[in-house]
């Protein structure tokens, strides 16, 4: 058998070098960029270390790619996943260069750092202590592209169906305190279409505005019987919310507006469906403006995130609890564990940076955080690959080293 030498630069450099691979994701074209150097450069790791690498582009947005890197062969397994893209910067508001990876004060400072790039290096790093011969179940990393804009790489994912395996650790940034469920996402535009006049006679005219009036009302009713019919205790906030976010109407106040246009956004607990809460929305407007002469158009903003829930008594739930001294808890914020989970894993959220600087100005990883991260993958990929046994009732705080 091939012994694989496992020379690997040290995790900070690692992470110096996926902060400097700029991966911005943006709905504005001119800010957009492509993923590909990011998967590129965590492939020229994983190959020498026996992984299997493959560069998957997206089928609407070629420039992008998902990385899907096997080691070991058969089922099952384990997957760690992490996304490959960053959310944009606020320029002159950073105290350093967000692409240098600046350390300083006990903590790496960069775009992608906590969120999270910086888990995809260290997961990189466990995976060395690895011979492939060494795994009897295979351990898939993945990167995925375009999550912080439309999730395209975790639904490109689901519909190839791939990866199969049975359990899955997204690296989102929580502190590597173990999370097993997070609520869904969904946003929905809501234009209502009136007659514009002049506002000295109201009758020559139908207000737009008037008309969205009604419609929030409709979604006041929807919000409380969300809230009245579905709750879950494990969530801080039990029940579903829905918010109006984003209204615009009328362009002069001595004028019956034609138009107004209103976003919400609807967070949603697991086992809710997406189709049925569209469904539930669009029955509400339109009853609200039912026997009226209103026009009414409404389209979801993106297709939606789904909630994710995975049992408190599985395998990675546990074994993550046993490694971290914490119970796996719930997030508010969204992530790509519910595609992972559609496709049959059991999944958990568990990362080592804090969600309270991503997507911020100086967002950082305090470094006291690196070996421990490694050694906790080190232990699941151990647990999930090296001895797959549901049945163990301990587990290695070490991956065995190479």
């Amino acid at each position: 058998m091939k012994r694989f030498v496992n020379r690997l630069p040290d995790p900070v450099a690692m992470m110096q070098s996926l902060i400097a691979l700029p991966s911005i994701s943006s709905a504005q074209p001119a800010i957009d960029q492509s993923n590909r150097a990011v998967a590129e450069q965590l492939a020229a790791w994983l190959e020498p270390l026996g992984f299997r690498c493959e560069l998957l582009p997206l089928p609407l947005q070629p420039h992008k790619c998902n990385l899907m890197a096997t080691l070991g062969r058969g089922s099952g397994g384990l997957v760690l996943s992490g996304h490959l893209d960053t959310v944009p910067y606020d320029e002159g508001a950073w105290t350093s260069d967000p692409f240098a990876g600046t350390v300083r004060d006990g903590r790496l400072y960069g775009l992608g750092s906590s969120d999270m790039k910086g888990f995809l290096a260290l997961a990189t790093t466990a995976a060395a202590r690895f011979q492939p011969d060494q795994l009897k179940e295979p351990l898939i990393l993945i990167g995925t592209a375009d999550e912080e804009t439309g999730m395209e790489g975790a639904r490109m994912l689901l519909e190839s169906g791939r990866p199969r395996a049975r359990h899955a650790v997204i690296g989102e940034p929580t502190g590597m305190r173990p999370i097993r469920a997070h609520k869904g996402i969904l946003m929905e535009a809501i234009r209502v279409r009136g007659r514009a006049g002049h506002s000295s006679n109201p009758a020559l005219g139908l207000n737009a505005i008037e008309g969205m009036a009604q419609v929030i009302d409709g979604l006041r009713g929807l919000q409380g019987e969300l809230r009245e019919r579905f709750n879950d205790p494990i969530f801080a906030v039990h029940h579903p919310t829905l918010n109006i976010g984003h209204i615009c109407g009328g362009d002069a106040p001595n004028r019956i507006p034609a138009l107004c246009d209103l976003h919400i956004d609807l967070r949603f607990l697991p086992g809710m469906s997406i189709e049925d809460l569209r469904e539930r929305i669009h029955r509400a407007v339109e009853t609200a403006l039912a026997g009226t002469d209103y026009g009414l158009d409404v389209h979801p903003l993106f297709d939606g995130t789904p909630a994710h829930g995975c049992d408190a008594g599985a395998a990675i739930c546990r074994a993550a609890e046993r490694l971290t001294g914490h119970a796996a808890g719930t997030v508010d914020f969204a992530t790509e564990a519910g595609y992972f989970g559609a496709l049959g894993m059991e999944t958990i959220i568990m990362g080592p940076g804090d969600i309270d600087c991503a997507h911020q100005p100086d967002e950082f990883l305090p470094l006291d955080r690196v070996e421990p991260t490694i050694d906790h993958l080190a232990a699941l990929i151990h647990r999930f690959c090296v001895e797959p046994d549901d049945t163990a009732t301990t587990i290695a705080t070490e991956g065995s080293p190479a």
